[in-house]
């Protein structure tokens, strides 16, 4: 109908005006909790409203332990207000490893797609979904016009979106590594690090990542260590152990492109 035609024309209008003049309802953000970190973004602290890409290193490209480890002590903070859903083509999503990381596993809901194109449409089905607080998805690099309907799904409630690179059953070396673009708001690379256990403590100490922010939309990059933080020890689901000197960071770098 010419009507509901115009009438879409005028609401995709006035969102781009509200975009280049800077008058739409800034989204949350989720803050690490530590000036180190939360200087290299643009509002202190990863946004809702926006998704982000988290990449793996080495071996990571197919089991992408490490980095779903962190995405789910990432997201625990926001899980107060919502739910979230994990898209996977490969049903192998370990539950209580997540509920030993702090995270609300009643609050999960787990979906296994077909194939890549049906991770990427449920994902942004669900970030455009009200009650759902964040949404996860297993895929590689989408085209820059899929991550696109991801950022708008994004806008429509404010959802936490994230797109987990993962080739889940194997294929060629760095296919994974392919990154999409601009579309994303940021884009990590995620490693496990070695845990210290306090002192005069026996055992295994907190979970540690390696952590890089490779891109970030209006901020800058960077390099750290961090460690899981205790539920009781404030909102913030990171403690931040050591910051990467550059050549730390491409040293890191060189050894991925040899593998």
């Amino acid at each position: 109908m010419p009507g509901s035609r115009q009438a879409r024309l005028a609401a995709l209008k006035g969102q781009i005006t509200a975009l280049q003049t800077g008058t739409r309802t800034p989204s949350p953000v989720q803050a690490f909790g530590d000036p180190r970190i939360d200087s290299c973004f643009p509002a202190g602290g990863l946004p809702s409203g926006a998704w982000h890409e988290v990449m793996g290193a080495g071996l990571e490209d197919e089991t992408a332990a490490a980095p779903a480890a962190f995405i789910g002590r990432l997201i625990r903070p926001l899980l107060k207000t919502g739910a979230v859903v994990w898209v996977m083509r490969r049903d192998d999503l370990h539950a209580p490893g997540l509920a030993g990381l702090d995270m609300p596993t009643e609050r999960l809901i787990q979906v296994k797609a077909r194939d890549e194109a049906e991770v990427l449409s449920v994902l942004e089905d669900a970030l455009a979904t009200v009650g759902v607080a964040a949404a996860i998805g297993e895929a590689q690099a989408p085209e820059l016009k899929a991550g696109r309907r991801l950022q708008l799904a994004c806008e429509k409630r404010g959802g936490f979106g994230v797109l987990l690179h993962r080739r889940p059953y194997g294929g060629p070396n760095g296919a994974a590594r392919t990154v999409s673009g601009s579309s994303s708001f940021s884009r990590w690379r995620i490693a496990g690090a070695p845990s210290r256990p306090p002192p005069d403590v026996p055992g295994l100490g907190p979970p540690r990542w390696r952590v890089e922010l490779e891109r970030c939309r209006g901020g800058r990059s960077g390099g750290w260590i961090l460690e899981s933080s205790e539920a009781d020890h404030g909102p913030h689901p990171f403690r931040l152990v050591s910051q990467l000197a550059d050549h730390d960071v491409a040293a890191a770098e060189s050894w991925l492109k040899a593998g």
